[in-house]
């Protein structure tokens, strides 16, 4: 289940998953790169919702957007079979995407993990570093005027 909300003004969605037993490392926990994958599917979630396509190059747009940060703090471990939620919620789009992240156990609503990631403009074919998003982007992600 997904929904979709605005977080303290900010554009936000929420993600439901289940932990599948290929996530796990031999101590029989989400092995720590697989939360990139979760914070991915939250972040794919809400560029969807809100109309925007900044992973495929369009016949129409010469702009890629690639991630150039991320953090995570590790709270609590997730295990198999744990039913969990992933916020992805827009903070900046001005100069840059800046998404922050957090994953809760949903029976409890403990949380597991916070995270943080960047990305920027980068116009094709020359992969010139843009000092700002473009405006129809800052625009979807409720940004600019």
């Amino acid at each position: 289940m997904r929904s979709i909300s605005r977080k303290d003004s900010y554009p936000s969605i929420v993600v439901q998953m289940t932990v599948p037993f290929h996530d796990l490392d031999p101590m029989g926990v989400v092995w720590h790169g697989n939360y990139l994958k979760y914070f991915d599917v939250a972040r794919s979630a809400l560029f969807k919702s809100l109309g925007v396509d900044l992973y495929g190059v369009r016949g129409d747009s010469p702009f890629i957007y690639p991630i150039i940060r991320t953090s995570i703090k590790y709270v609590h471990p997730l295990r198999h079979g744990d039913d969990f939620t992933c916020r992805a919620t827009v903070v900046e789009a001005r100069f840059k995407v800046v998404l922050d992240f957090e994953i809760r156990l949903a029976d409890t609503g403990r949380i597991c993990t916070r995270g943080h990631g960047e990305q920027v403009a980068v116009k094709l074919p020359d992969m010139e570093l843009m000092m700002s998003i473009p405006k129809d982007i800052q625009l979807a992600l409720g940004f600019g005027r």
